[in-house]
């Protein structure tokens, strides 16, 4: 049974009124879905008819047809909808003075994964501030974080570290919605927003606890259980282990044709690890990292998502593989997420903090200092997003 109503379902059951008689912009991406499996894009167009002008698209593109740093798609007319469809991870990752010239408003509707990492986050900051300059109001409709919004992990980013994975001070999982974001970033941006807020969303909810549909957000964000691992899975795309693109189970499953599965989970049993079960596995990715060679590895599976740390435990996947295999774990080269000099890692973690912790063979005793340093930036930041959380 259906517990919450997202703000496109509240927005639609007011018949779109605050969107009456004004030109509007949409941002969307598959997942941008009210609770029938509809689509934001042909319901905002029966509503609002010749009112709704132009589509936008995130990372992975309108449809969610594009791969990962895949920055191809340009633009093309929406079949369904007959409007133009841009984008806003290509040429332009913030909309131009152009592309908004044609409307009042621009409703954001983007179904986020709770990690920092995620880029729909920093198109919506981008928008905002375009939106801000052109004298554009912005419309965000919120979703759930699917990760609920008690816990939060990780560090923030150094200063000199921010990139599109990381514009603003954020934590790897930061336990904040859609909606809370935007309203916490524009106190500086200074753009006319207004959020729809969820209806009866509690922080304490995981997606699966909504009654929502999961649908895919990106390509390889398949189920609920590839969003819970991927604050820490994400990590993997700044080294040339393969986080699962190209099988069934990215981020979940990891590994290498150099990894023995085995002797991975052994190493592991020392770190500590509470909520999962690493299974030892060998598997074959069909596309990406080691295509059609047989790669060693393991599988998270999660079994206490109460207790079940994803940064802490692909931390300890990195510093365990590092360990082992020295002279044949490397980091990722760049470029990554537009980034050209800076090692992938090194943006995704926010500084060289980690790359340095694999370098010096780190251990469990180093995994669990690295979490008490980063307790002071999780204080700070939830001091300073508390007075712009919507749902308590």
């Amino acid at each position: 049974m259906q517990q919450v109503k997202t703000g496109l379902e509240r927005l639609l059951d007011d018949r779109c009124r605050s969107l009456r008689e004004r030109r509007v912009g949409l941002l969307v991406h598959p997942a941008s879905v009210a609770s029938g499996l509809r689509h934001a894009a042909p319901l905002l167009r029966e509503a609002l008819g010749d009112d709704l002008r132009v589509l936008f698209g995130p990372q992975h593109g309108l449809r969610g047809e594009t791969q990962d740093n895949m920055i191809e798609w340009e633009g093309f007319t929406d079949p369904v909808t007959g409007l133009p469809a841009r984008s806003l991870y290509g040429e332009h990752r913030k909309p131009t003075a152009a592309m908004l010239a044609d409307i009042d408003v621009l409703v954001i509707d983007l179904q986020d994964v709770g990690a920092r990492y995620y880029t729909f986050i920093w198109t919506m900051r981008l928008c905002l501030e375009a939106c801000a300059e052109h004298g554009k109001a912005v419309m965000v409709l919120d979703r759930p974080n699917p990760l609920g919004g008690q816990v939060m992990e990780g560090r923030l980013p150094d200063p000199g570290y921010e990139s599109f994975v990381g514009l603003a001070p954020l934590p790897m999982r930061h336990g904040m919605t859609m909606g809370e974001l935007a309203a916490m970033w524009n106190h500086r941006i200074g753009a006319a927003l207004e959020v729809v807020p969820m209806q009866g969303w509690l922080r304490s909810m995981a997606f699966d606890a909504t009654g929502l549909p999961w649908v895919m957000p990106s390509p390889n964000m398949p189920t609920l259980e590839t969003a819970w691992v991927y604050p820490g899975g994400c990590l993997l795309e700044g080294t040339n282990l393969s986080e699962g693109r190209g099988t069934t189970r990215p981020f979940e499953i990891l590994g290498a044709p150099w990894v023995d599965p085995r002797e991975l989970v052994r190493r592991l049993d020392d770190f500590d690890l509470p909520g999962c079960v690493l299974r030892p596995l060998s598997f074959q990715p069909t596309f990406h990292k080691f295509a059609g060679e047989v790669c060693g590895g393991v599988q998270v599976h999660v079994t206490d998502r109460a207790v079940f740390r994803p940064v802490r435990t692909y931390l300890a996947v990195l510093m365990a593989v590092g360990g082992l295999w020295p002279d044949a774990f490397a980091w990722r080269e760049p470029p990554y997420e537009y980034e050209t000099r800076k090692l992938p890692i090194d943006i995704l973690a926010g500084g060289p903090w980690l790359r340095e912790a694999v370098a010096a063979g780190s251990g469990p005793d180093a995994l669990r200092s690295l979490e008490e340093s980063w307790r002071k930036d999780l204080d700070r930041f939830a001091e300073a997003a508390a007075p712009w959380r919507i749902y308590e």
